[in-house]
């Protein structure tokens, strides 16, 4: 059935998501060729094959651990990510990061078709167009029947793709698929730091989904079980495509996704690359309705922001065909633009790690994951329509990123000399943790308790407005 949640609060009797479905979930959404790719990245600069699998192996570790620790969310609130940022942020001042967190879902999605669509071309010959407004439509429709939908699909792609990743890598490890060594390599400590920047940042980029998919979990999940079970799902799949890709980057010259999975394939068991490159296909569909969801969640957050909305199924279904289109669209004007599409990504990261960082530290060291749900769902709650809190430790976060941003039309002055390595979004998530820190010494959450007891057992967002002005009035008294 077509899910009727979306912005609005899972109740206790809804929740019926378990834990151990939560590993294979992640490990798919990286199992697909875009990971694979960031093993090219290494070899591309000079890297030898085994610095590129310790600093990719590394940098995915580093970026995971704060992705998993989202996911704790999800359980006690049952509200997804961005509306709870309303804590932070505002009601109103939300705004500011969701800009980022809705252009990296269609920003993805944009490459994902340029990848699949032109990938698919070089192997079967098959019409790009055609192939884009198919996957288009799929992604679409998989977003649009929602959450359980989401988790039976990355299931069953799970047991789909491991055997046929399993008899790949083999034939990689003992000699069934040969090759000459096109690029050495060897070690910079530049080379060595983008690679691990570009792991890093792979999942970190996964931070504003993580809650939408843990919030049909039980309410006394454990967190240290829902932490392992994402963390390890998360970094599992990278840790190993990695470095394959960087293998193939370095036996095979390979420079494609796709076509390099064919070509290991094909060498290590007939017709295996071909089966292998549309299995991987199917799954970074799936992931695409897996942006579109969440990008879903963010529009409708952001819509509500500006005027409560009624968070119906109709309008779920219209946003996500609108976003559809748009991805589409892009995907089909922008076909030879994807260092462009890649950049925009970059910049989008440079608002999601402030994001994460003032989050994650207002949910474990603020207000230690106790918040008032009905008052995240009014500008006349305890959160107000802007925090300045949120939004100053936001902003420095931002502003500290600058000097170390490398782009193509902009290098910072601290990035230049590193070399032209980038670790903004590094700077970015110490500055923001540190001056949310200090700026929310003066807050006193012990007035927010009352508020919290009140909205407790709030289903309805509804209702919100009333219960906190009667909360409220109670305090005045």
């Amino acid at each position: 059935m077509i899910e009727t949640r979306s912005i609005d609060y899972v109740p206790d009797d809804e929740r019926h998501g378990k834990v151990s479905h939560q590993g294979p979930f992640w490990f798919v959404g990286n199992f697909q060729p875009f990971t694979l790719a960031l093993g090219f990245v290494g070899p591309s600069l000079g890297l030898s094959l085994w610095w590129t699998i310790v600093a990719g192996i590394a940098g995915i570790a580093f970026g995971t651990l704060f992705m998993a620790f989202h996911a704790t969310q999800g359980p006690v609130l049952g509200l997804p990510q961005m509306i709870q940022s309303r804590a932070q942020f505002g009601y109103r001042g939300v705004l500011l990061p969701l800009i980022g967190t809705l252009f990296t879902f269609v920003g993805f999605n944009v490459v994902d078709v340029v990848i699949i669509k032109s990938g698919l071309q070089s192997i079967f010959g098959w019409n790009p167009v055609v192939v884009a407004v198919v996957i288009t439509v799929v992604a679409a429709l998989v977003a649009i029947f929602g959450h359980d939908l989401l988790h039976k699909t990355f299931r069953v792609l799970f047991w789909v793709s491991l055997p046929l990743w399993i008899v790949l890598t083999c034939g990689v490890l003992f000699g069934g698929v040969t090759g000459t060594v096109s690029t050495p390599g060897g070690f910079t400590f530049v080379a060595f730091l983008v690679q691990f920047s570009v792991a890093a940042s792979y999942n970190i980029t996964y931070a504003p989904y993580v809650s939408d998919y843990s919030r049909y979990l039980p309410r006394n999940t454990k967190p240290s079980a829902i932490i392992a079970s994402v963390f390890v799902g998360a970094s599992a799949s990278p840790a190993w495509l990695i470095p394959l890709g960087a293998w193939m980057a370095t036996y095979l010259g390979a420079s494609d996704a796709l076509a390099g999975i064919n070509q290991t394939g094909n060498d290590t068991f007939s017709y295996l690359g071909s089966v292998l490159a549309v299995v991987s296909t199917l799954v970074l569909v799936a992931t695409m309705g897996l942006n579109a969801y969440s990008g879903m969640l963010t529009v409708v957050t952001g819509l509500d922001s500006l005027k409560s909305v009624k968070p119906t199924r109709n309008l779920r279904v219209m946003t996500i065909v609108v976003l559809a289109v748009a991805w589409l669209v892009m995907s089909l004007l922008l076909s030879n633009a994807t260092t462009a599409l890649n950049t925009t990504l970059l910049i989008m990261l440079y608002l999601l790690a402030p994001w994460t960082a003032v989050n994650l530290t207002d949910y474990f060291f603020v207000r230690r994951g106790h918040y008032a749900i009905a008052d995240l769902f009014t500008p006349n709650g305890i959160y107000g329509a802007w925090s300045w809190r949120g939004l100053v430790a936001f902003s420095a976060g931002v502003l500290a990123e600058i000097p170390f941003v490398d782009l193509p039309f902009f290098v910072g002055p601290a990035a230049e000399a590193l070399g032209e390595v980038d670790i903004a979004f590094i700077v970015g998530l110490l500055v923001s943790g540190v001056v949310y820190l200090a700026v929310t010494r003066s807050l006193d959450v012990s007035s927010e308790l009352a508020f919290i007891e009140a909205s407790r057992d709030v289903a309805d967002p509804a209702s919100a407005q009333d219960i906190s002005t009667t909360v409220a009035e109670e305090d005045n008294r």
